[in-house]
């Protein structure tokens, strides 16, 4: 099973599809349309979005890593010249594929593949709707009044029961040595 093995294999060995694709990518962005089978314009079409978007970034790197890929050089000015500012407002999607037919030699699916050329108009974003919310119900119960509990005010005389004496201070303190002796 080939799971999480993306990409078509296209019966060519690994080095002969990595070199095809590089001269695909290359007469692509040269010419900016070419005519291939249905399988190879839609695996170009991921390869080509990527050295547009490094066109796009436009800094030396990125133009080091596409001159890694793109086998002319004279191509790789044309990309980061003429084609990424073509696109700088487009968020992707810089290909388009046109199916043709079948090929009368061995009836493969033939399709054109092309840079997009009609100009970006991003799609204005509606506000969002207020988010309705359901009105909670309350359950209202008439409650009987609460009674309120009055604190008895304390007089003189109360407090001074309560506080103990100096004198029953120094007794209790006396004890608590006595013990811990």
């Amino acid at each position: 099973m080939r799971h999480n093995k993306s990409g078509r294999r296209l019966g060519r060995t690994t080095s002969h599809r990595i070199a095809m694709f590089r001269n695909m990518v290359t007469s692509f962005l040269s010419h900016e349309r070419i005519t291939t089978t249905d399988a190879k314009a839609k695996e170009l079409r991921s390869i080509a979005d990527k050295m547009i978007t490094l066109g796009k970034r436009g800094d030396l790197h990125a133009m080091r890593l596409a001159a890694s890929y793109i086998r002319e050089k004279s191509v790789v000015t044309k990309l980061f010249t003429t084609i990424a500012p073509r696109f700088t407002d487009r968020p992707g999607g810089y290909t388009r594929i046109i199916k043709l037919g079948l090929r009368p030699g061995d009836n493969a699916q033939m399709s054109i593949i092309e840079l997009v050329e009609e100009s970006f108009t991003p799609k204005v974003k509606k506000p969002a709707a207020p988010v309705k919310t359901k009105p909670s119900i309350k359950v209202v119960k008439e409650i009987a009044p609460v009674l309120t509990v009055e604190e008895p005010v304390l007089q003189d005389s109360t407090l001074e029961s309560i506080e103990p004496s100096s004198a029953e201070v120094v007794d209790s303190a006396e004890k608590c040595e006595a013990k811990a002796d």
